[in-house]
């Protein structure tokens, strides 16, 4: 991807976000040149990976296949004092037919919430013990509610409802045509997309950024 893209993509997400009435926390809106005046007091930041996050999946086609995420808040496995905060929580910016690839994890248990915007469209399967999709049926809750569905089944939220996602359970998802972008909230336990997600088929989690112009924000993966 290229630097260009990554900040019109940013800016992008804030004016969207801020249109629905929603705000971001102080380090989303640092500029490179303020990030160098941060010392160890902005550790938790860096060392949790909080902050921007853009991806295409190394599909070179983000609006087909891509991600906007913004990570507000998350603890670490392994560095202390952050292994105290058990949870994470993330905003991210799904555009119409806009797809992240089919994937679970291994670790992290999530709740996904449509906040604003746009339906979102949300396809299940079970793993199989070689990590293919599983014909059976798929049991899951949606705002506290139990379903069983046929595999492959596709949910839709509308904003204000919400889907758990279990470790193991393959789920892929967009933004539903003529709804407009969704803007999604995710609440879950410690996040890690270095170690915990698993996609059916291989991808590129971090985008290789081309530095056709200077950076305007820092992304989580640049502290």
């Amino acid at each position: 991807m290229k630097r260009s893209q990554v900040n019109a993509l940013i800016d992008s997400a804030i004016t969207l976000i801020h249109q629905h009435h929603m705000r971001l926390p102080p380090f989303a809106y640092w500029t490179p040149e303020e990030w160098k005046t941060k010392g160890p007091e902005c550790d938790e930041i860096r060392q949790c990976k909080l902050g921007w996050d853009i991806t295409d999946f190394g599909s070179g086609k983000f609006d087909e296949v891509g991600l906007v995420v913004f990570t507000l808040r998350n603890g670490h496995h392994k560095i202390r004092p952050y292994t105290g905060k058990p949870y994470a929580e993330k905003l991210l910016i799904v555009q119409e037919n806009q797809h992240t690839p089919m994937h679970h994890h291994v670790l992290k248990s999530e709740d996904i919430i449509a906040k604003s915007g746009g339906n979102l469209l949300i396809t299940l399967y079970n793993k199989t013990p070689d990590g293919k999709l599983a014909g059976t049926p798929v049991e899951v809750t949606l705002d506290g509610v139990r379903h069983v569905v046929s595999a492959g089944h596709t949910f839709r939220l509308r904003f204000g409802e919400s889907i758990t996602l279990t470790p193991y359970l393959y789920h892929e998802f967009w933004a539903e045509e003529d709804t407009g972008a969704a803007i999604v909230g995710e609440v879950s336990s410690v996040n890690d997309d270095e170690i915990d997600n698993s996609f059916y088929r291989t991808i590129g989690r971090f985008p290789t950024i081309e530095e056709d112009v200077a950076a305007t924000h820092k992304l989580c993966t640049e502290y």
